[in-house]
């Protein structure tokens, strides 16, 4: 098949479909991924064919609070997503060419795709990251990981999708007419999806989200979709001479989380892993974290991104803000997680890691860099260093985790689901 992924996002929400394409292209297919600009290289070096995406939300960068342009209200921001959502539906118009014979939709660019794959008679089919359909199971993964009962659970994730909707209200009106299909609203159109069982293949494992016994037949958990790196990648020549000069370091990175209070948040980092006696890598990622202030023997910045892959398996514990990608890594490599969740989805994943025993409580950002006090919010993070670097049940709980997903094969899964689908 001629095979088009889309995804839209920051580097966690692209880089797993470049390993789910390397795979479906070593099985016989054609594919091609759109996304941003900026992911161009990454996507090229898996063998697949690169189409451009608009409205990168790395490109703006990033901007101090208050600042000219910055979202400063709810409503800015939703006026904000709702301009990021429009150029987004334009630009999936423009990237699915003649001859494309499956769509393959990311849980950013589906109710997007939904319309383009109607206008063109394209079949098309969900690689969603996280849990999105609503359930009794769990709450909305953005709802910051707190289960509401049964009936909450489900109420709540239903009003995240109508959230969703109206988001994606212009966009929608925009693109149908641009695309020649009758006026329907966001719900009408998902409520069309939900009722043909619309397939949806989960990159996650069950082992951390088991798979709701109240979701409908078509939503399915395939396993990870790790990303593509080349078999002869290295590290950095300086990062694996400090690797080798002693024990395990932790790593702390925050991948693209910019943080309000980036020079407290860095302080913070380099005094803790002092306190907790502990060697430390740096990875300066938006977040900027660096020692030029305190240079240390002890301490690394690695001031470009490193496969996770390479990395984690050389440290003895990773402090990083739980995206799905990086919770994901870090219990691929076996090593206890100090989860420090920003937003979003954040909160989820670092519940589900430390509900597995591979992690520490979390330690959301905002209570270390806002609610404590400097010295209190350095006590609590080594503290946590302390506690993952010397606990043998997380060690032992993380390690297990990884020889569990090592038997898995999410890329695999997903390509019998996609050829049982096109059968």
């Amino acid at each position: 098949m001629n095979i088009l992924l889309t995804a839209a996002g920051s580097y966690g929400d692209v880089a797993p479909y470049t390993g789910l394409g390397a795979r479906l292209r070593a099985a016989g297919h054609e594919v091609a991924l759109a996304t941003h600009d900026g992911f161009a290289p990454l996507v090229r070096a898996a063998g697949l064919g690169f189409r451009s995406l608009p409205a990168d939300p790395r490109a703006t960068g990033r901007t101090d609070p208050g600042a000219p342009g910055t979202p400063t209200t709810r409503r800015d921001l939703m006026r904000r997503a709702a301009a990021f959502i429009e150029q987004l539906g334009t630009g999936l118009a423009d990237v699915v060419t003649p001859g494309t014979e499956l769509l393959v939709l990311s849980t950013t660019t589906a109710p997007l795709g939904w319309h383009v794959a109607e206008a063109l008679d394209i079949p098309s089919v969900g690689a969603y990251l996280q849990p999105t359909a609503p359930t009794r199971a769990f709450p909305p993964v953005v709802s910051g990981g707190r289960s509401l009962g049964g009936w909450g659970n489900r109420a709540a994730g239903r009003l995240s999708l109508r959230v969703v909707d109206r988001l994606h209200a212009g966009a929608t009106r925009a693109l149908r007419t641009r695309l020649g299909l009758p006026p329907a609203t966001p719900g009408t159109v998902r409520r069309r999806v939900e009722a043909a069982n619309w397939p949806v293949l989960h990159g996650f494992s069950e082992l951390l989200v088991p798979r709701p016994a109240d979701w409908r037949p078509g939503l399915d958990v395939t396993g990870y979709w790790w990303p593509h790196h080349a078999p002869d990648a290295q590290l950095p020549p300086a990062l694996e001479d400090f690797l080798t000069a002693g024990p395990p370091p932790v790593s702390i990175g925050f991948g693209s989380m910019a943080a309000d209070d980036a020079e407290r948040l860095n302080s913070l980092a380099v005094r803790a892993l002092r306190r907790a006696g502990t060697r430390g890598l740096l990875l300066s990622g938006n977040a900027g974290l660096t020692t030029a202030d305190s240079p240390s023997d002890d301490i690394l910045t690695v001031p470009t991104p490193v496969p996770h892959a390479l990395l984690f398996p050389r440290v003895a514990a990773a402090v990083h803000h739980c995206g799905a990608g990086t919770s994901a890594a870090a219990l691929r490599a076996g090593i206890p997680s100090v989860p420090v969740p920003f937003t979003a989805d954040q909160p989820f994943w670092a519940a589900r890691l430390a509900a597995l025993g591979a992690a520490t409580p979390a330690l959301p950002v905002t209570t270390l860099t806002k609610t404590l006090s400097p010295d209190e919010a350095v006590t609590r993070l080594a503290t946590a260093l302390t506690e993952a670097t010397t606990t043998p049940p997380l060690r032992t709980r993380a390690e297990a985790a990884a020889r569990h997903l090592a038997t898995e094969d999410g890329p695999g899964t997903a390509l019998d689901a996609l050829t049982r689908l096109a059968a």
